[in-house]
C-alpha cells in the first residue's frame, strides 16, 4: 500500500484522479551501433508532433562507436514513427564537437535545437577528454541535406578539473529566457572547483559568451556545503525571472547533506542564491539526493522528487510552498516505483503530477500520476526484457494536447549484439 506522510496542509491544489488503465506503445526501439543507445534525456516535440531527443551512447563515427546521437522520430500519417539520426558526436579525433549527451534538447523560435554534452570539446579536463560542450543543431535549407552542428561553448577552458571556474562534467538540459539567453548547470567546477555552477550563455557578435551566475559550495564546513553542491538538474524560471533548481548533495553542516532546493534572484545586476529548503541527509525520512528539475504551479508552489529517503528509503515526490517551507511528500514503496531520477511534470489543465521512476513496479521502473487522492498511482509498470516494452526510464515526461505522455527508457526494447538487455526505447502512454 502506498505510504503517505504530509507536513503541513494536504495537496489541496491537485485535482481528483480519473482512474483508468493506461496503455503503453513503444514508438521506437534503439539498436545500438550505428543507431543510438541509452536515451536518458527528456524529449521535445515540434509543432506537428515529431519528437526529438538524444542518446547518451550509440552511433558510429570514424573516431568513436558509441559517443551518442541526436535523433528525430518523424510522425507518419498512420500514427507510426520513423527514426532518423540527425547527428553523431565525436566526428573529429579530439571530439571537439563533444560526446555523451545526457540531457534533452530545446528549440529556439527558428527551429534550431540546442543541447549539452557531458564530455568532449577539448583536451582540458580531469581525464584529458574534455568537460563538455553546448551545441546548436540547425536544420538544412534543402530537404535531404544533413543538419549542421555549431559548438557554442566548451567548458573547462583551464587545465585540470579543480581549475574549471566556468564549470565541468555533467551538463543539464538548457532553458531560454525571454530575450534568447541560455541557462543550465554543470555538476562540478566553479569558483571552488568542486561544487558546480549555474551558467548563462548570451549571444555576442558571432559567438556566445558564458557567465557563471553562481558557484556552489561557497562555504565549506566539515567537508559539506551549506549552499548545496553538485547540481545535476537544469533550472526553472518563475514569472518574475527568478531561477529555481536542485542540488544532489550539500545543505547541512551536521550530516551528509541530502541536497537543496535553491533560488537565484537578481538584484542590482548581481545574482544571489537562497537555500529554500535543505534536506538533512541523503537517506533522510523526507527525502534526499535530488537529481530532478523543479516545476512550479500557478500559485508558486515547488514540486520535484528525491532519489532516496522517504519511509522506505526508495525516494519521494515532494512539494514546497514558494518560500521553501511546509514540505509535503509522498514516499515510493517499491510497488508504486523506486528511485526517481527526474522531477515531475505538472498538467496545467488538471493540476495532476506525472513522473517516472527508474526502478520499482515490476522491477524495471514505472510511469506514475499523483492527483486528488494524494496517492502515487502507477499508470504503467515496465517489464523490460520480458515483452520488449523498455526498462529503467530516467528521462522526464512530456504531455501532448490530447493528454498522452511521451518518454524514454534507458534500456529494454529490442535486444541486440550491442545491448544484451536492450538499447532503450521511446514510448507513449495513452489512456
Amino acid at each position: 500500500m502506498n505510504k503517505l506522510f504530509l507536513l503541513g496542509a494536504v495537496l489541496s491544489a491537485l485535482c481528483p484522479l480519473a482512474l483508468g488503465q493506461a496503455q503503453e506503445n513503444v514508438l521506437y526501439s534503439f539498436a545500438g551501433s550505428p543507431d543510438g543507445t541509452a536515451p536518458v534525456g527528456k524529449l521535445v516535440a515540434d509543432s506537428v508532433g515529431n519528437l526529438y531527443g538524444t542518446t547518451s551512447a550509440g552511433g558510429s563515427t570514424a573516431y568513436c562507436e558509441g559517443c551518442g546521437t541526436v535523433f528525430e522520430l518523424f510522425r507518419n500519417t498512420d500514427g507510426t514513427y520513423t527514426e532518423s539520426i540527425l547527428y553523431e558526436f565525436c566526428q573529429q579525433a579530439s571530439c571537439t564537437d563533444g560526446w555523451n549527451p545526457q540531457a534533452g534538447l530545446v528549440f529556439d523560435a527558428s527551429g534550431n535545437l540546442y543541447g549539452t554534452t557531458l564530455s568532449g570539446g577539448g583536451p582540458q579536463c580531469y581525464q584529458g577528454g574534455g568537460c563538455g560542450t553546448v551545441f546548436e543543431l540547425s536544420p538544412p535549407s534543402n530537404s535531404g541535406s544533413p543538419w549542421s552542428v555549431t559548438q557554442l561553448y566548451q567548458f573547462c577552458q583551464l587545465p585540470g578539473q579543480d581549475t574549471c571556474p566556468d564549470g565541468a562534467l555533467s551538463a543539464s538540459k538548457l532553458v531560454f529566457d525571454s530575450i534568447g539567453n541560455l541557462y543550465g548547470t554543470k555538476s562540478r567546477g566553479g569558483a571552488n572547483g568542486v561544487g558546480g555552477v549555474v551558467f548563462e550563455l548570451s549571444p555576442s557578435g558571432n559567438g556566445w559568451t558564458e557567465a557563471v551566475l553562481y558557484s556552489f559550495c561557497s562555504e565549506k564546513s566539515g567537508g559539506n556545503c551549506a549552499d548545496g553542491s553538485v547540481p545535476m538538474a537544469g533550472v526553472t524560471f518563475d514569472k518574475s525571472g527568478n531561477i529555481y533548481g536542485t542540488t544532489e548533495s550539500g545543505g547541512s553542516n551536521k550530516y551528509i547533506g541530502g541536497g537543496v532546493v535553491y533560488e537565484l534572484s537578481k538584484s542590482k545586476g548581481a545574482w544571489k542564491e537562497s537555500v529554500l529548503h535543505a534536506f538533512v541527509a541523503q537517506n533522510g525520512p523526507d527525502g534526499g539526493t535530488l537529481l530532478g528539475e523543479v516545476d512550479l504551479d500557478a500559485a508558486g508552489n515547488i514540486y520535484s522528487t528525491a532519489l532516496q529517503g522517504g519511509l522506505d528509503n526508495l525516494g519521494v515526490v515532494f512539494r514546497l510552498n514558494g518560500k521553501g517551507q511546509n514540505e509535503q511528500f509522498l514516499s515510493f514503496d517499491g510497488a508504486n516505483g523506486a528511485s526517481p531520477t527526474t522531477g515531475v511534470l505538472i498538467d496545467a489543465k488538471s493540476g495532476a503530477l506525472y513522473g517516472t521512476t527508474s526502478g520499482g513496479g515490476s522491477g524495471n521502473g514505472t510511469v506514475y500520476k499523483v492527483a486528488g487522492s494524494h496517492e502515487i498511482v502507477v499508470l504503467y509498470s515496465f517489464d523490460g526484457a520480458t515483452n520488449g516494452d523498455g526498462s529503467n526510464p530516467e528521462g522526464a515526461l512530456i504531455l501532448d494536447d490530447k493528454g498522452n505522455l511521451y518518454g524514454t527508457t534507458k534500456a529494454g526494447g529490442v535486444v541486440s549484439s550491442d545491448c544484451d538487455t536492450g538499447c532503450g526505447t521511446v514510448f507513449e502512454i495513452s489512456r
